[in-house]
C-alpha cells in the first residue's frame, strides 16, 4: 500500500537522523524486556510471532533467541534493510503497512512494542491496525502492545530539550492539544536545517479496551513498566497490555 506523503512517520522513520536521536535505545534494554515478557505468555518454542512496527529489529532479534519463528515488519524501508543485516532461519523482516494484514500468514502472537501505535488522525485508523492484527491471529492468539502511560507523560512533559547526539544538536519542543502529543525536533545537519514533528494519540486503556473490544480481543493483563509490575494510572511509565483474540466459539 502506498502511504500518503503528508503521514509524518513515513518521512522521518525512515531519516538517519531518527536513528541518531534514539540511539540510546540498546539491545540489552530489549533483552531485559523481551525475557520478562515470554515468562508471562504461553507461547510454545516453535512459535510463530510478529514484531509489528520492529524498527531495526531489536526486539525482533531477541524473540528469535527463544525458538520462535519471527517475522518483522515495519513502513521504514531504511529501517529494515538494516534490520535484514539480523535474518537467520528462524528470523526475517519485510516493508509492510501496519493498517493491512498481512495475506495467507497466520502468528500466534503480534507483538507492537515501545509505543508503536497511535501515530494516525483518525480512530478509524487505529481499528483498522487492530482489525488487521486479529485476521493474521491464529485462534486464541495473543497480542502484545507496550505504549506510554499517557497520564504520567503529560503530568511530566518537558515542553523544551536539548540533546547532543553525535555532533548533532536536537532542538526539542512539546505540546498537548487536547488529542494528540507532539514533539517537534530541529536540528542542522549535513549543511541543511531539518524540522520534524511526532504526533502520537494521547490514548488511555480505556480507548485499548474500545479499540479491542471491537475486534474481539480480550484484556488478559495490563502492566505500567519493563519490569511488568502492575498498571498505575498515575504513576506507571508504560501502558503495556496483553490480549487475546476471543475466536474459541
Amino acid at each position: 500500500m502506498k502511504m500518503q506523503d503528508t503521514e509524518w512517520f513515513a518521512e522521518w522513520f525512515d531519516t538517519p537522523y531518527y536513528h541518531t536521536l534514539y540511539k540510546d535505545r540498546d539491545f540489552s534494554e530489549a533483552e531485559g524486556f523481551i525475557d520478562r515478557l515470554v515468562g508471562t505468555l504461553d507461547l510454545k518454542a516453535n512459535a510463530r510471532v510478529l514484531d509489528l512496527a520492529c524498527g531495526k529489529g531489536r526486539h525482533a532479534l531477541t524473540l528469535s533467541t527463544y525458538g520462535f519463528q519471527v517475522l518483522g515488519v515495519d513502513l521504514s524501508a531504511n529501517s529494515i534493510e538494516a534490520a535484514k543485516k539480523l535474518e537467520t532461519d528462524k528470523l526475517k523482516f519485510a516493508v509492510h503497512d501496519m493498517r493491512e494484514p498481512l495475506l495467507d500468514q497466520q502468528f500466534d502472537a503480534v507483538f507492537n512494542l515501545f509505543t508503536s501505535f497511535g501515530y494516525f488522525d483518525s480512530l478509524e485508523d487505529n481499528q483498522r491496525v487492530i482489525s488487521a492484527i486479529a485476521k493474521m491471529l491464529k485462534p486464541n492468539g495473543l497480542l502484545i502492545i507496550d505504549f506510554m502511560n499517557v497520564h504520567h507523560v503529560l503530568s511530566n512533559l518537558m515542553t523544551k530539550e536539548v540533546k547532543r547526539v553525535d555532533e548533532i544538536t536536537f532542538n526539542i519542543q512539546r505540546k498537548f492539544d487536547g488529542k494528540h502529543i507532539y514533539k517537534t525536533i530541529q536540528f542542522d545537519a549535513d549543511g541543511k536545517s531539518h524540522s520534524h514533528t511526532e504526533r502520537v494519540q494521547a490514548l488511555e486503556i480505556s480507548d485499548f479496551r474500545a479499540l479491542l473490544s471491537a475486534s474481539k480481543f480480550e484484556i488478559l493483563s495490563s502492566f505500567g513498566n519493563f519490569g511488568l509490575t502492575n498498571y498505575d494510572e498515575a504513576s506507571s511509565d508504560r501502558l503495556i497490555i496483553i490480549a487475546q483474540l476471543n475466536s474459541w466459539n
